[in-house]
Formats: structure tokens, sequence, C-alpha cells
């Protein structure tokens, strides 16, 4: 009787453990009927955390949109790098551990580049969703795939874009100082600079060029710095965070440059615009964008609208969107839930009803899509218009940038 007893309590706390570790368990986790298991990989908290959360808006939209467009089933596991690389690694691994069977994110150059490693190490393939630094794709992996513009082809259109603006407005800086954050983003776009500008004979010279911190607080010594060089236009590599605040620095020390040239996230960022007001209007981002002229492009805009009624469509979602889009795509031609049978099918890729500008996703022998094409951007009202390239535009420049003690 007591060892009928002992038996009953060991069942009892057996069922107990597994019920609780199964109520604990991310419900992807327990998702079933042969779904792909995607591991997605975003900065949720830290410095990052709202352009994380925005990635995160894309992947939630992307499982019904590509269901409605007859992919199959994809389940997404949600790991949060909390804007740390070495986290970053930790996450990477646990997903893997968990059943993971492919791999997406993670926004940030120095994270992307630590889930790489591991990806490769694990042979999981990894589609990037936003990360620009050049390495990432030089390093002869097998199973890293990235649909996003590096530094120099940002750097390249970038360049190419302002000259067709300037023509169109027909008027052109002739100075301009560059601020940049330190991380490895904007480090790789500071030497794409010296090596891509002198191919394109621009109208203007750099006159300084001034780093700082992206986790910095106060940048009003940086902001003065620049002021004092006299330059016509400012031209930056920024996150959110930090563009906010030399936009206040900006007011605040009455300075109105002809012109803000992003070339990187933070100035078109809802929270920008929701932030600052009238303020916000008027800087141009050089970027990663979508074309909204595709047909793809008004669908995930209106699915966006239809979830988060107060917020534009932008680079976050439409690139983590796009990543999913060649995971499902992959997992339809392959088959199979097989790591190498998906990385086989992503290398040959060849989506052309898609949403970024460009012919479509197809992937060069590195794993780089380097067909894409960037766009040029502008605040306007709390909305975002694209100028230019004039193919993949749906409005004019204003130029100059109206001063901010005149709004």
């Amino acid at each position: 009787m007591k060892r009928h007893t002992n038996m009953t309590r060991r069942r009892l706390l057996a069922g107990a453990a597994a019920t609780t570790t199964f109520l604990a368990a991310p419900t992807i986790v327990r998702a079933q009927g042969g779904a792909l298991k995607v591991g997605v990989l975003l900065p949720r908290s830290g410095v990052q955390a709202s352009i994380g959360q925005d990635c995160q808006r894309g992947a939630d939209l992307s499982v019904s949109l590509l269901k409605s467009l007859g992919y199959p089933d994809i389940t997404l596991m949600n790991a949060d790098t909390e804007t740390n690389v070495d986290v970053a690694r930790t996450r990477a691994e646990k997903l893997i551990a968990d059943g993971a069977q492919l791999l997406v994110g993670a926004f940030d150059s120095g994270q992307s580049t630590a889930i790489a490693q591991v990806a490769e190490q694990k042979g999981i393939p990894f589609v990037i969703n936003i990360a620009a630094a050049p390495p990432i794709t030089e390093q002869g992996y097998k199973f890293v795939f990235r649909n996003f513009p590096t530094a120099p082809m940002i750097l390249g259109d970038a360049f190419a874009n302002q000259k067709e603006l300037f023509e169109a407005a027909g008027a052109a800086p002739k100075t301009v100082v560059f601020m940049h954050v330190n991380d490895t983003f904007g480090m790789a776009m500071k030497g794409g600079i010296g090596a891509v500008m002198p191919k394109f004979n621009m109208p203007y010279q750099i006159v300084e060029q001034i780093s700082y911190d992206p986790a910095a607080r106060d940048l009003s010594v940086e902001l003065a710095k620049a002021k004092a060089t006299g330059a016509e236009a400012l031209m930056v590599v920024s996150r959110l965070n930090d563009a906010i605040l030399l936009t206040r620095e900006m007011v605040k020390q009455r300075w109105s440059p002809m012109a803000v040239l992003s070339m990187g996230p933070g100035w078109y960022e809802d929270q920008y615009l929701k932030t600052l007001g009238k303020l916000a209007d008027g800087p141009l981002s050089f970027v990663p964008w979508f074309d909204p002229n595709k047909k793809l492009s008004k669908q995930l805009e209106a699915a966006l609208a239809k979830a988060h009624p107060d917020i534009n469509l932008n680079t976050n979602h439409v690139y983590t969107f796009e990543a999913l889009l060649v995971a499902a795509d992959a997992f339809k031609r392959a088959k199979s839930t097989d790591p190498k049978a998906l990385a086989d099918a992503i290398r040959a890729t060849d989506i052309t009803d898609n949403v970024s500008p460009g012919p479509g996703i197809k992937f060069d022998a590195k794993g780089q899509n380097d067909k894409l094409k960037d766009s040029a951007i502008q605040n306007r009202g709390g909305k975002l218009v694209t100028v230019a390239p004039k193919v993949a535009a749906n409005a004019k420049v204003e130029w100059p940038m109206k001063p901010y003690d005149k709004r």
C-alpha cells in the first residue's frame, strides 16, 4: 500500500512538472502541424528597444499576410537580444536548442554578426532582416543570407539620390558636417563614405566629422561643434534617441541647416515624428525603404494600418517582413524543415513580387542580395513620402528645410 502511494505521488509530481513546463513554454514551441519554426531575434529592450519592437510588428504581420499569399505556415519563436551582442549570441543558441529551424534578425550589425557565427557553427539558416556592416557576408558562410544593403550600397544610392534631388530642387549645399554614432553600423558608414563619395563628384565637401555614443543623453557639445563649422547642411548616421536629441539641440542652439541628410535610422521613426511634431518635418533620409507603387507594398501597408492605425510603414517592418518572406518561400520550395534543404532553397531564391525597391530578392554567391535599391524619403506633416528615385517616388522634394524658428 505504501509503495502504491509513493508511485502515485511520483506520477502526480511528474505530471505536474510536465504541465508546468508545457504552460511555461512559449506558445510557438508547443505549435503542431508541420509549420516552419523561425527564431526571431530582436533588441526589444535596451537602447534599441523602440526599433526592435517596431521590427517585431513587421514579424507579427508576416504570419497571416504570408498565409494569405499562399505560403505555408510559419511560427515565430521570439527572443530579446537586449541590445547586447553577448545576449544575442546566447539567445540564438537557446532558440536552436529549443527547436528553431531558421533564424531571422537582428537589426543591429554587431548582434547580427554574433548570431551569424552561431548559425554557421550549428548549420542553421540565418536570414538577416537589417544589418549593414559589409564583413557579415564576407566570411564565406554557407548558412547566412542578407536581404539588406551593405553600408557601401546604402552610401552609393544615397549620393545618387541626393544628386537627383539637388537637380530637381535647383540648389545644393556646398559644405556639410558629418555626425555619426560610434557603433558597428556608424563606423562602417564612416569608412564607406571615404571610399564611395569620391566616385560621385558631390557638390559639397565634408568640413568635419564628429562621432558620438548612441547611448549619450546630452549631445549639446557635439552639436555646438557641428554648428561652429558653418556648414550649410548636416549629414548624419544616427539611431532614434540621438536623432531626437540632435533635433532639440538644433532648436535650442538656433541652428537651421539647409538640410538634414540622414543615412540611417532615427529620423524617420514614428517615435521621432510623434515626439517632435512640427519640428520633425523636413529631414531627408537616404535609406533602404519600400517602393510605394508595388502591389505587395500596398498589401503590407494595409495590413499594418489595420493592426496599428497610428503607425507608418517603414524600413523596420519592410525588411523584417521580407526576411520572413524569404524563409516562407524557401520552406515552400524545399518542402522540408531540414536546415541544409532550407539553405539550398534560400540560395535559389528568386522573388519578384516583393516590397523593397529594385528588381526583387535574389542572393549572390556570398549570400547577399546585391540588387537592392534605396530611396530618399522626407518627413512631411507626420507622414513619410518617397521623393527619389523617381521610379519609386510618390512626391516631390521640399527644399530647403523650413527653419525651426518659423514653424
